[in-house]
C-alpha cells in the first residue's frame, strides 16, 4: 500500500511539473536594444566622471599640502606643524565626505540611477509579465545573469518577443 501511495505521489508531481512552462530571456540583449538605456548610461558616466574629477581635485589638494608639509617639517614651529596637520587633515575629510556625497550607498550617483533605470527596469517588468501571462509561462529566467545555466535552447527565448511588446524590433 506504501509503494502505492508513494508510486501515486510521484506521478502527480510528475504531470504537475510537465505542465508548467518556462522561457529564457537575455537582459542584457534586450537593454542594449532601449535607447532609453543607453542614453541613461551615457549620462550617468558623463555625471560620474565628473564628480570623480572634483574628488580627484581634493585628493590632488591633500597630497600636495602634505608634501609641501614634509619639504618643510624642519623649518615649521610646533604650532605651524599642527595648523598645517589639521590642514591636512581637513582636507582629506572633505575629499571623503564628497566622495561619500556623491558615490556612497545614498549618494546622489546611487539616486540619479535609481531615477534614470527604475522607470525603464519597469517597463520591461511589465512586458516580460505581460508576455509571460499571454503565453502561460510560470518561470522566466535571465541568461544574462544566471552563470548557472548552461545551455538553453533558442527556442525559448523570448527576448525578442519582450523587445517587440516594448515597440523596438
Amino acid at each position: 500500500m506504501k509503494k502505492i501511495i508513494i508510486m501515486f505521489t510521484l506521478l502527480l508531481s510528475a504531470v504537475g511539473m510537465s505542465a508548467q512552462k518556462f522561457a529564457m530571456l537575455d537582459m542584457d540583449y534586450i537593454l542594449s536594444n532601449i535607447p532609453a538605456y543607453e542614453r541613461a548610461n551615457e549620462q550617468l558616466n558623463q555625471m560620474s566622471k565628473k564628480w570623480q574629477a572634483e574628488v580627484d581635485a581634493l585628493q590632488t589638494e591633500a597630497q600636495t599640502l602634505y608634501k609641501n608639509y614634509q619639504d618643510n617639517v624642519v623649518f615649521l614651529s610646533n604650532e605651524q606643524k599642527k595648523a598645517r596637520q589639521e590642514e591636512i587633515v581637513a582636507k582629506e575629510k572633505q575629499a571623503a565626505e564628497l566622495k561619500k556625497t556623491y558615490f556612497g550607498p545614498e549618494g546622489e550617483l546611487f539616486k540619479k540611477r535609481s531615477a534614470l533605470m527604475n522607470p525603464i527596469q519597469l517597463e520591461i517588468y511589465n512586458a516580460v509579465k505581460d508576455v509571460a501571462e499571454q503565453r502561460g509561462y510560470q518561470l522566466i529566467l535571465d541568461r544574462a545573469s544566471d552563470s548557472g545555466i548552461i545551455f538553453a535552447s533558442p527556442k525559448i527565448d523570448i527576448s525578442d518577443e519582450v523587445l517587440q511588446k516594448l515597440g523596438y524590433n
